[in-house]
């Protein structure tokens, strides 16, 4: 199939544009695969064919998809050029008959004059087809998809007919007069019983198969066989020759199984066979005849069946053998001479005549029977919804009540629009089978229910059941008419109790006006039911599910009196415009409350009057950091702002930065620009809704809110902090708090009060603090053994811990509690401010589990509870004198010390408890207390009941108020204060040491003078790259920056880049808007805590530092490099040194000490820089083979290497080294600017192991040197005129092309050297050398010692023959600001990495520096993100660095109008860094692979207006007009056939740009209060 489009696709015209191509697959339902304006060139069409794959799913939905095409494809938005009178062609493939009806959707399509062209094969329905296609010549067959090709030539000579211009037709009908004769349907008993008499059933249908006349299509033939369910063996319409019959009843099998269901194959005809999509002929009029043969009695009644069958004036034959009921075969044909029978089915020959007999009697025209109705008056309509209990339990019922459902649904009135349907089936939660508006039809209704599987699962939620129905289905998104009075009725069919409350829900829907019909069955629970109803009278009750039909005429008859009973209430709407941010808090703690959250804000967005002129809604997620789902302008309806809440996803993260959130909206929600009305005076609110704790401040966030008028109100769960709430609300009153996100539905109506309190301008209020005196009490800490030698202890440890805590006063808030475990290192269970109640400990404490792990460490967990739990922070109220209670369990020795923290416990007042078993050590025990007698030993775990009383009677000595003990202090003179910066090494190799270093920064910062603003204090860590844990301005108090270095989690990474993270700092946090008060001059701090050698230079970053004043502090272990320490800190007794990260506390006199001598204020110096004459040198880049091909000859290239090494002069400093290896993609072993020693090159050359892969990529490889080794950043010397030499050593031919990276390199002045074995070709060294002198051969790579003399005779001449050219700056002169605006929709993914480089290539021009050219980055698809803004960097190294982190952004469609706005509006701004003020001109380079989604016009016009020259360089797949139209004239558009050619308008980029001038036309803004003298 896919072959046969690609050769029709070839005979197309679609590179001119004449021609435009779609290509949709479908199943059950249809997806584009792509539309008629995604491509504009064959190419680009044939490759997207190529790579379909196929969809999969069934049934077969040719009527739904063609309605699709009708509404989605077929349309100007899509590409249709049908307005302007395009011939709209279609082009059917299919294999099968529908399972739909196609008869209105083709219709629809000849309306809007589409010409469809139909193939199918043998399995498809050649009458389906022509009424597809409405000309029979135009529905094409063959016999399998493979003989495609033989029609091609048909295809083209349909198509040549096609008009130029075509009229949408009204098609003429010609009416063919229908021959007589008969659609016959044979049903035959396929059940087990009949297994020996088949065969002679099969020839008894042969023989009447002969009789009938197919062949001239008056007779159609079906048969069905049946058992517990009926198969098709063939349909009405499958067959046209009476042969083709004869073949498939030949070849009929027994189908076998158990019971026999006739009154459900009976139906099945009804609905399956006799229908038009089946090939019956009843709506012609043609007589329909049901011969059925059956050996047994039904197991299923075959009453209601039969009689629909009688309705629709079906003529039913039946013949059944002795094993049958006569009585039941007089039911199903209703008249007794057609019900026939023998006593075999060998005697079936014997009653041939008689049914030949009663066939002729069927007459030519048949007319259905009409029963006789009872007119009854039809109410205007009803919304009904079926909401049917699919838990395990009904797994055997569910038929049952799929049927009940059918025939409910057969006595309403869909197909008028008077009544709609929605079915949903529910067990522990809710699936939608379909909603109120998915279908219009009856018989839609009812292939649906037909179609129903059974759910499963348990508990049975009815209560979440009916709480969705009122928040997804009873709603107008949902089809729901309530609001427009429209009666709406539930009937919930249910055959359990349920397992949640259904109170609040069941009076929820109550309210909404809805009636509900509950049935339930033995297994119910009556009182429920009637809850749920609220009426007695609308409970009912059956045995079991298959008794529904017993409670069908009482059904009827409560949903009829619906329709005058039910007055809906209309929902309350809160009025005054007003424009509404939700704020959610998305982190990991609420993922399982997500989901009810959303459902919160579905129905607030319910309740407001959403509109352009009306109530805006935007809604912003949240954890670690935020992120907006959409703006206050993003949607103008209800409907809109209700979809997308509902397609809403959990984000996850930690931790939870509420003031970070808060602060982002208010500075890029509640904007102009984002849609916010606050200027016009429309009230701002802010909903926030959080199930935690802010890990970070909320108060100056949440009191900026309240100045700006913004009202806040604040929803917490029990998990959140009360206060935190109070503070971050508007006022206390507006801060709301539920149990559950669950009971969210109970703050409603408290909130929509609220809202209407609000008012336009607002007046922010100051709370009002109550003082709540302290109650007497103790802080007690259980520390428990979870080693693995107590596992089988572990629960009797457990329960003793609940009876003690039983006997505490949580409650009140006298006692407090905290749980910590440990075994080799511990672990807290909760904090001594965690809980407020005692159940909420004692669920803690119940669901405790054994940690495991060993040796026992109590040293290190005495320790931790000193540094960690008994602390402010962490609950303990020991400042405020409450007694602090420490209870040990233990069942061993100690593996480390326990000397030195027990004693810290009790300097700190700590009274401790010991409890023992016979593992542990007495005098152990007894030195951890201090008290011989609060030292108790049990024997086993489980006798520790036994010390109950024991311990009891030590706890009721704690005195109320404990003195703790003083130490002897040396007071040392405080400075006026510091601002202190730790870097961390969090590289790969510091994972084990990471908690004592995060320990010692615990105890620096306990030194530090935070809470009086003394003192600042920043966390950074580092290993490839650094990452801010916080700033300096980010925490105020102590206890939050404790906080905060207690959360610290191992960064990890490799390699150790020191020497970036240095310059980091100098860029990122010394500075005045991360919290530095240098300029002030305060002292600025820097402690560094590294376990290994940088990676990367420290020599610049280090020396920056210094010239900013920075004091650094160095502490390193024996994986450091000293002499690299006393460079970063210019001082060598600053450069301090320690065996392992364990013994950090061994140096926290000496830091104090150093710490002490900074001065009160610091002046920056100016260090004395000697000029040394740099000496002759190169920097030699190796370049090697790693690919599959090389593998055995890697050892001796790696040799050859050592040996080229040994020749150089690295350790005085002339000559730097770097090793790169590459298959298909290249990797850096060391860069030039790594080692400063022979031994460690040697070293690293040594260790090199063969990276593998494959296909060879030398091009990419020699691309990637270019730009990342051979540069400043890397090592390179370059611009300082030091030969560049490349040694290239290959076994292969590069499976890229190698010419424009080769020659790049070489106006980079790079001497290259290509060393290659049999198997590269020597012409492609040349090339890549430019000098055949320099390509080099051996046979194989053990002969490269062969070459060694040759190449060090080149490489002495590289000293002497490089000059490297020097890059050509762009209008160096002129001073400017650019923006790069980047494509990164998801057509650009392949082509992302070529616009990155581009981008850097172009900086690489340009001259970036702080008075000179400032560079931003903008990235976009749907919306647009920046990247950095121009005032972000303020060297060309920054902004290198940056871009090459740049990631692609994905998404669709392509905004560009959007991002255009979005960078005049946020970007080419003076708070962004914009200087076009000042008169320095403004420049916009806009890199795009596609035609805009959005208008350009006016955004465009705007930037134009402004002054600001944008260039627009776009590929084949753009715009080309559009591009002319966005850019500053026609000329500054530029083209490319792919994103990997953009190298190739690199001059052309230049020569635009050098005609920017630096003042433009546009708009000279009007300055108040200054004479401007122009430029």
């Amino acid at each position: 199939m896919r072959d046969f489009v690609q050769k029709q696709v070839d005979t197309l015209s679609v590179d001119d544009g004449k021609d435009r191509v779609s290509v949709v697959q479908y199943s059950s339902d249809p997806a584009v695969q792509f539309y008629l304006n995604t491509y504009t060139t064959k190419r680009e069409v044939l490759d997207s064919v190529r790579g379909l794959r196929h969809k999969g799913g069934r049934p077969l939905n040719t009527g739904a998809a063609l309605r699709y095409l009708r509404d989605n494809v077929f349309t100007a938005s899509a590409g249709s050029r049908r307005p302007s009178g395009v011939p709209q062609v279609l082009i059917l493939i299919t294999g099968g008959r529908s399972f739909d009806s196609i008869d209105e959707p083709a219709s629809a399509l000849k309306q809007l004059g589409v010409l469809t062209i139909a193939i199918g094969t043998r399995g498809s329905d050649p009458r389906e087809l022509q009424t597809i296609t409405g000309e029979p010549s135009h529905a094409v067959s063959v016999s399998e998809f493979t003989d495609l090709p033989n029609v091609q030539e048909q295809l083209s000579s349909v198509m040549s007919t096609v008009p130029m211009r075509v009229t949408p037709l009204t098609p003429t009908v010609t009416v063919v007069r229908q021959p007589a004769g008969r659609d016959v349907v044979f049903l035959l008993d396929g059940s087990d019983a009949t297994r020996s008499g088949f065969p002679a059933m099969r020839d008894f249908v042969q023989k009447q198969v002969d009789t009938l006349s197919v062949d001239d299509g008056k007779d159609r033939v079906s048969v069905v066989q049946y058992s517990s369910d009926p198969a098709v063996q063939f349909y009405l319409n499958t067959y046209t020759t009476k042969r083709e019959v004869l073949d498939s009843v030949r070849g009929l099998r027994h189908k076998g199984g158990r019971p026999l269901n006739t009154g459900a194959a009976l139906r099945y005809l009804r609905d399956n066979v006799f229908t038009a999509s089946a090939g019956s002929r009843r709506p012609s009029g043609v007589p329909q005849v049901l011969i059925l043969i059956t050996g047994g009695r039904s197991f299923d009644s075959i009453d209601e069946p039969a009689s629909a069958l009688k309705q629709l004036g079906v003529l039913t034959i039946a013949i059944g053998t002795r094993g049958s009921d006569p009585r039941e075969l007089q039911t199903i044909t209703g008249e007794p001479s057609h019900a026939v029978s023998v006593s075999e089915f060998t005697d079936l020959p014997n009653v041939q005549e008689q049914l030949s007999s009663v066939m002729s009697t069927v007459p030519m025209r048949v007319t259905p029977l009409t029963p006789t109705v009872t007119v009854v008056r039809q109410p205007a309509g009803r919304d009904v919804v079926f909401l049917l209990d699919g838990s395990d339990a009904t797994r055997s019922g569910f038929p049952a009540m799929r049927d009940f459902v059918q025939k409910q649904v057969d006595t309403l009135s869909v197909d008028d629009g008077k009544d709609r349907v929605s079915v949903v089936q529910y067990s522990s939660d809710p699936a939608v089978q379909f909603y109120l508006n998915t279908y219009t039809t009856k018989r839609e209704v009812l292939d649906s229910v037909r179609g129903l599987r059974h759910k499963g699962g348990r508990p049975l939620n009815t209560g979440a059941a009916l709480r969705y129905l009122r928040d997804n289905v009873f709603t107008a998104s949902a089809g729901s008419r309530r609001s427009s009075g429209v009666p709406q009725v539930l009937i919930l069919i249910t055959g359990g109790r349920s397992f949640d409350s259904i109170d609040e829900p069941a009076s929820a829907l109550k309210q909404l006006g809805v009636l509900t019909i509950a049935i339930g069955t033995r297994g119910s629970d009556p009182r429920e039911l009637q809850t749920i109803t609220g009426e007695p009278s609308y409970a009912l009750s059956v045995s079991e599910l298959t008794d529904l039909p017993k409670v069908q005429q009482q059904l009827e008859s409560s949903v009829e009196a619906a329709v005058f009973e039910v007055t809906p209430e209309l929902p309350t709407v809160i009025g005054t415009l007003k424009d509404i941010v939700f704020l959610l808090d998305g982190s990991d703690g609420t993922r399982n409350g997500f989901p009810a959250m959303r459902d919160f804000v579905e129905r607030v967005v319910e309740k407001i009057n959403v509109g352009e002129n009306k109530d805006h809604v935007s809604v912003v997620q949240y954890s670690r950091e935020p992120e907006v789902h959409f703006y206050l302008n993003t949607y103008t309806t209800r409907e809109d702002v209700v979809d997308s809440v509902r397609g809403l996803r959990h984000r996850g993260g930690r931790p939870l930065n509420t003031g970070a959130a808060l602060q982002y909206v208010r500075d890029n929600v509640f904007t102009n620009s984002s849609g916010s009305r606050r200027l016009q005076g429309v009230p701002q609110i802010l909903i926030l809704v959080t199930g935690g704790r802010s890990f970070d401040n909320v108060d100056s966030p949440a009191s900026a809110l309240k100045q700006q008028g913004i009202y806040v109100i604040g929803i917490g769960t029990r998990t959140s902090d009360a206060r935190e709430l109070q503070k971050i609300s508007y006022e206390p009153s507006y801060a709301l708090s539920v149990s559950e996100f669950t009971d969210l539905p109970s703050v409603q109506e408290q909130l929509s009060s609220v809202m209407s309190k609000v008012i336009v301008r607002a007046t922010p209020m100051t709370p009002t603090v109550t003082v709540v005196r302290q109650p007497a009490g103790r802080d007690v800490v259980f520390l428990l053994d979870g080693s693995d030698a107590t596992r089988s202890g572990f629960p009797a440890m457990r329960d003793f811990v609940q009876k003690q805590v039983d006997t505490l006063s949580v409650d009140d808030g006298k006692d407090r509690v905290s749980v910590v475990q440990y075994s080799s290192d511990p672990a807290v269970q909760f904090y001594l401010n965690t809980y407020t109640t005692k159940r909420e400990v004692l669920d803690s404490v119940r669901g405790l589990r054994h940690k495991g792990g060993r040796p026992l460490n109590t040293g290190a967990a005495l320790r931790y509870l000193r540094d960690n739990v008994f602390t402010a922070s962490a609950g303990s109220r020991r400042p405020s004198g409450v007694p602090q209670v420490l209870i040990l369990i233990t069942g061993g020795r100690s593996f480390d010390s326990i000397d030195e923290p027990a004693s810290a416990l009790k300097q700190l007042g700590v009274l401790t408890i010991a409890i023992g078993t016979r593992g542990s050590d007495p005098r152990e025990l007894q030195t951890i207390t201090g008290e011989p007698s609060h030292a108790v030993s049990v024997s086993e775990f489980t006798d520790l009941p036994n010390v109950q009383e024991q311990l009891s009677s030590v706890m009721s000595t704690v005195p109320m108020r404990v003195t703790p003990l003083t130490p002897t202090v040396t007071v040392v003179r405080q400075p006026a204060g510091r601002d202190v910066v730790f870097l961390l090494d969090g590289s790969d190799a510091t994972r084990s040491g990471f908690p004592a270093m995060r320990d010692f920064v615990q105890k620096q910062v306990d030194t530090l003078s935070v809470d009086d603003g003394k003192d600042r204090v920043s966390v950074v860590q580092y290993s490839s790259d650094p990452a801010i844990q916080f700033y300096l301005n980010t925490y105020t108090t102590k206890r939050e920056v404790l906080d905060s270095v207690r959360g610290l989690r191992h960064k990890g990474g490799r390699p150790l880049n020191t020497g970036a993270a240095l310059r980091y700092l100098r860029d990122n946090v010394f500075t005045a808007s991360a919290g530095s008060r240098r300029p002030s001059g305060v002292p600025q701090v820097l402690i560094l805590i590294t376990g290994g050698r940088s990676f990367d230079s420290i020599d610049e970053p280090a020396s920056a530092l210094k010239q900013l004043g920075v004091l650094t502090i160095a502490i390193g272990t024996r994986g450091s490099d000293p002499r690299e320490l006393q460079t970063i800190t210019g001082e060598p007794s600053h450069a301090v040194s320690v065996s392992e990260f364990t013994d950090l506390p061994n140096v926290q006199e000496q830091l104090s000490s150093v710490m002490s001598t900074v001065p009160m204020r610091v002046t920056p110096l100016t260090p004395t820089v000697t000029v040394v004459r740099q000496p002759a040198g190169r920097d030699v880049v190796f370049l090697l083979d790693g690919s599959d091909a090389t593998r055995s000859g890697f050892p001796a290239m790696r040799d050859f290497v050592q040996k080229q090494v040994d020749t150089l002069s690295v350790d005085d400093g002339k000559d730097r080294v770097s090793v790169v290896q590459y298959s298909s993609d290249p990797a850096v072993q060391f860069y030039l600017n790594t080692y400063t020693t022979k031994r460690e090159v040697l070293d690293s050359v040594r260790g090199l192991r063969h990276k593998g892969g494959r296909p060879l990529n030398t091009g990419a490889a020699l691309r990637y040197l270019r730009d990342n080794v051979f540069t400043a950043s890397a090592g390179s010397r370059r611009p300082s005129g030091v030969p560049q030499v490349l040694i290239l050593i290959t076994g292969g031919r590069s499976f890229d092309s190698i010419d424009e990276p080769a020659s790049a390199l070489k106006q980079l002045g790079v001497l290259t050297i290509a060393i290659g074995t049999r198997g590269s070709d020597p012409r492609e060294l040349q090339t890549i050398t430019g000098e055949p002198s320099y390509a080099l051969s051996v046979s194989e790579l053990t002969d490269l010692p062969k070459v060694q003399q040759q190449l060090e005779s080149s490489v002495e001449a590289a000293v002497f023959e490089v000059s490297p050219e020097l890059s050509t700056v762009i209008a160096s002169r002129v001073i400017k600001d650019i923006v790069f605006l980047l494509d990164g929709s998801d057509g650009t993914r392949n082509g992302f990495p070529a616009m990155r480089d581009f981008v850097e290539r172009v900086v690489e021009k340009i001259n970036v520096g702080e008075n000179k050219d400032h560079v931003s980055v903008v990235q976009y698809s749907r919306e647009p993100g920046v990247h950095f803004y121009l005032n972000t960097y303020t060297t060309r190294e920054d902004v290198v660095d940056s871009v090459r982190g740049l990631r692609h952004r994905g998404g669709r469609p392509l905004n560009t109008g959007a991002a255009l706005q979005y960078v005049r509006d946020n970007v080419f701004t003076n708070s962004s860094g914009s200087r076009r003020l000042q008169g320095v001109p403004q420049i916009l380079i806009l890199v795009t692979g596609g035609r805009s989604f959005d208008n350009v016009d006016s955004p465009a016009s705007a930037l134009k207006q402004q002054g600001i020259y944008v260039i627009g360089i776009g590929t084949r797949t753009s715009d080309a007009r559009e591009l002319q139209k966005i850019s500053y004239e026609p000329s500054y558009a530029l083209s490319v056939s792919e994103f990997t050619d953009l190298p190739s308008v690199q001059e052309q980029l230049s020569s635009v740009m050098s005609k920017v001038i630096v003042r433009a036309t546009p708009m000279t803004p009007t300055v108040t209060g200054k004479n401007v003298t122009p430029l």
